[in-house]
């Protein structure tokens, strides 16, 4: 014997089709805040133009305001637990890392892999043949 009447069947689906857009609501919205999040990241602009980047000294003073500037913008999470210490040098780590990407400069990346001992991708080298 079936107990359910149709309006209580209505009433159920009516809720769980609430249900399922609620979830795909904050499902959404979730996404949309941690996009936020990388978008509203802290930055800073590091200037290199009174610097020679061809040379090993000029690379270096490079390199180190970059590395400054990223544990400046970093230093927000650096709190007193390991856990937020952890995170502030994974950030500094990254900041740095887009940097020298951003820079795109075979001496800075370099000595960014130097540093974080991080292998470069090898580059294949061909002889032209005539």
């Amino acid at each position: 014997m079936n107990t359910t009447t149709p309006s209580t069947r209505f009433t159920h689906s009516r809720t769980v089709i609430a249900t399922a857009i609620l979830g795909a609501l904050i499902s959404s919205f979730a996404a949309v805040c941690g996009a936020a999040d990388s978008t509203d990241a802290p930055q800073a602009i590091v200037r290199y133009g009174d610097l020679d980047i061809s040379t090993a000294q000029g690379v270096a003073v490079l390199y180190n305001r970059i590395r400054s500037a990223s544990e400046g913008v970093c230093a927000p999470l650096d709190g007193n637990d390991l856990n937020s210490k952890f995170h502030a040098k994974a950030c500094v780590r990254r900041a740095i890392e887009g940097a020298v990407a951003k820079v795109d400069r075979p001496a800075l990346s370099a000595l960014y892999a130097a540093k974080y001992e991080v292998q470069q991708p090898a580059k294949l080298l061909t002889a032209e043949r005539r």
